[in-house]
């Protein structure tokens, strides 16, 4: 395999990604967040940027990181202290590049997190729905299967078995995807009639939504839901720039 220079894998991702367009939350700092010597030849993927993963970059050779949660995800931008410092120390000290995506991995129609989820459950996606500043977030489609054949399609897919909320019909036809911690999008899921709802997690009193309006609610685990669009992203990058790739799973197990 080859190497492609930095500016030129970042600016395609920019454009594939519509960065510029998409809203997200000021932590997410969608883009390059670390610059490296200038070439890429080896990617690392994961799902978080903690310093386990940027370890593992490290011991991997990688030149760049690509990840779903960036570095200034859960704090925002802090002085370079502490972990923060030990975390930035590591990927200056290996050379590694950082490129954080967050909603608009969550969205995009082909290497998405939910674009990916509803083709591994087989799901046929309908249309969009679920809006976060103007920007609808989440798909719904049309699935006919038993509630417990479902449960069973994203256990195979995640790995691990999802926690239901069967408050809705045994046999469901309706599906909506938001991965993450999209519960907050049940009020929505009602409101496109669905009769069925798959996040990654929720606060307890939705559990009282779900139950009250009739739908049903998987939570398969923040975590396992935001795996499949960076897979999926650098296998995309692999094949067009001619790129090594590997995801580095860190489970939290939420």
């Amino acid at each position: 395999m080859g190497a492609v220079v930095l500016a030129e894998l970042v600016a395609y991702l920019d454009e594939y990604l519509d960065i510029a367009n998409v809203p997200d939350y000021p932590g997410a700092a969608n883009g390059l967040q670390v610059e490296n010597s200038g070439t890429v030849g080896q990617i690392v993927a994961c799902t978080d940027a903690c310093q386990a993963t940027i370890d593992a970059a490290a011991e991997r050779g990688a030149d760049l990181l690509l990840v779903h949660h960036g570095l200034f995800w859960g704090d925002g931008l802090r002085p370079l202290t502490d972990r923060n410092y030990r975390r930035v120390l590591q990927l200056v000290s290996h050379d590694i590049a950082v490129y954080s995506v967050h909603i608009p991995l969550d969205t995009h129609p082909k290497v998405g997190n939910n674009a990916e989820l509803a083709r591994g459950i087989g799901l046929r996606i309908v249309d969009r729905f679920g809006d976060y500043q103007g920007c609808p977030v989440g798909v719904w489609g049309e699935l006919p299967v038993e509630r417990e054949e479902l449960a069973g399609r994203l256990e195979k897919l995640l790995g691990q078995k999802p926690f239901l909320i069967p408050a809705g019909p045994e046999t469901v036809r309706r599906v909506g995807v938001v991965s993450g911690g999209g519960a907050a999008y049940l009020p929505q899921a009602r409101a496109a009639r669905l009769d069925t709802f798959i996040t990654g997690e929720g606060p307890h009193h939705s559990y009282f939504d779900a139950q009250e309006w009739g739908l049903n609610v998987f939570y398969a685990g923040h975590y396992a839901t935001e795996t499949l669009g960076v897979k999926a992203l650098a296998r995309h990058l692999g094949e067009r720039f001619g790129l090594d790739w590997e995801f580095v799973d860190h489970p939290t197990g939420l």
